[in-house]
């Protein structure tokens, strides 16, 4: 997929035109968004996305469409198992109601910042290093074990990051929120708020998602341009999404087994995709496995299709029927 110079500047500049229009009206405003409001812009955003993904499909080929889609709808998925931390780092911080908007929209600058630095790390390293396959392939399986394991245990065992700790035992806090301001003045002295330290936890957070994420993608697509775009409209709905569906997240109760097998199926594609593209020497004597099975894009986009939904019938109906037990 060959992608000019100028379109790569003209997303980058609609994506920051985007982001400056939330952060002009949220910081002038800070509120707790409306049903009505979250509903619209989602609505906008993923219309946005879907014109997008036909637009790619009628310009580039079936393949590269489809590769966003996939990819799109594997971010999305993500982004909403993303939204459990979240929660309960609003709730531990105790983040009034109406700075929590304000709060998750740094966090998604955050988030596009430090997955915008991995997606240009992995995509150096897949065009030097084919064998980088591998280890995402093997990364994301382990990471689908675990989520797995831990997808029972009990959410609101939320340890703060190293860095809040930090900042908390070397620099002057308060426990006073001042609006949406990170530093105030509390008898003469310049002190760090609340909000700061909010911002610092969803920061490292993101960071650990793009680990995941950004393999995930990788391995639906190869192509940096759709990988970022991808990401980008992830994540310009995840604050309103945070808003209309945050009591319903519990409801969700397989959500982390179904995001489990997403993560696997993707690593054994990339494993697969690896072993085409071999050059280790110890592997088949340096030589690609040309008779290892492909998982074409079209398979790939109905098994995630398939098992979100297949995740989201099977939490109602056993949310359901835990209710009438």
């Amino acid at each position: 997929m060959h992608v000019e110079t100028f379109v790569w500047i003209v997303t980058a500049l609609v994506t920051v035109a985007v982001l400056l229009f939330d952060v002009v009206v949220v910081g002038r405003r800070p509120h707790e968004p409306t049903v009505r409001e979250c509903v619209r812009y989602l609505v906008i955003y993923c219309g946005l996305a879907i014109a997008f993904g036909i637009g790619v499909w009628a310009v580039s080929g079936a393949r590269y469409g489809g590769e966003f889609f996939a990819g799109w709808l594997t971010e999305y998925s993500l982004s909403v198992d993303n939204l459990f931390i979240f929660i309960i780092i609003m709730t531990k911080f105790a983040v009034p109601r109406e700075f929590q908007q304000t709060v998750l929209l740094v966090g998604i600058v955050l988030a596009l910042v430090l997955r915008a630095v991995f997606i240009g790390v992995g995509a150096a390293a897949i065009n030097e290093f084919s064998w980088v396959f591998y280890l995402f392939g093997l990364f994301l399986i382990w990471t689908a074990v675990n989520l797995a394991r831990e997808a029972n245990q009990d959410d609101a065992q939320y340890d703060e990051p190293q860095l809040v700790r930090y900042v908390r035992k070397h620099f002057t806090v308060t426990d006073e929120w001042h609006g949406v301001k990170m530093f105030a003045r509390e008898n003469g002295k310049r002190a760090m708020t609340p909000m700061l330290l909010v911002v610092l936890a969803l920061g490292v957070t993101d960071l650990f998602f793009a680990l995941d994420s950004i393999p995930a993608i990788y391995g639906l697509t190869s192509e940096p341009y759709l990988v970022f775009t991808a990401n980008v409209f992830a994540l310009m709905g995840l604050r309103q999404l945070y808003f209309l569906i945050g009591g319903l997240l519990e409801r969700l109760v397989f959500l982390s087994y179904g995001l489990a097998f997403l993560l696997l199926f993707i690593g054994v594609k990339l494993i697969l995709h690896a072993l085409h593209e071999n050059t280790l020497p110890f592997v088949n004597g340096g030589h690609g496995v040309h008779g290892a099975p492909e998982i074409p894009i079209w398979l790939s986009l109905l098994v995630i299709i398939g098992s979100l939904t297949i995740t989201a019938v099977a939490s109602l109906i056993k949310v359901r029927a835990d209710e009438k037990a």
